[in-house]
């Protein structure tokens, strides 16, 4: 099983790139999280929003193949603690499809991508900026792979 945070974005500053990977890399083998950027369009100031979301999500679902779960990240969706995150982590281990987090742009995510979700799950009722998100994704699948492993480190 593989993990991907598929998301859109534009360039992140080296710090939103050493944060991910020190997590990322601490996943055991048989369990990698992979990060795949969808590039952001420019957002000029007549831009055709709706129509840049579209081919976003395109993007995205083009990076997934048949038979995976989708999973978006969105404000509405399921609120999850550490533990239940865990309980999730080994379903989708059990389940053994891959596994794709969808994160959307600044305007969140296509229509069609969140159609497709098998769930969908949010991180907190705030606004979270994209940076911080894939630091925090990597770092709570790392915590949830820790607690499945009984390791210290969510002690």
């Amino acid at each position: 099983m593989r993990i991907r945070l598929i998301s859109v974005a534009s360039r992140m500053p080296g710090w939103v790139e050493q944060g991910y990977q020190e997590y990322a890399k601490r996943m055991p083998s048989d369990l990698p999280v992979d990060l795949v950027d969808i590039p952001l369009a420019t957002r000029g100031k007549n831009a055709d929003v709706a129509r840049l979301m579209r081919k976003e999500g395109e993007l995205m679902l083009a990076a997934t193949q048949p038979g995976e779960r989708i999973v978006t990240l969105e404000v509405n969706g399921r609120n999850w603690s550490t533990e239940e995150l865990a309980g999730q982590l080994e379903a989708w281990r059990l389940e053994a499809r891959n596994v794709n987090l969808m994160v959307g742009g600044p305007e969140g995510l296509a229509a069609e991508v969140s159609a497709r979700s098998d769930q969908r799950w949010s991180l907190s009722a705030l606004t979270l900026p994209h940076p911080l998100v894939r630091i925090l994704l990597a770092e709570q699948l790392y915590r949830a792979w820790t607690i499945l492993n009984r390791h210290p480190y969510h002690k």
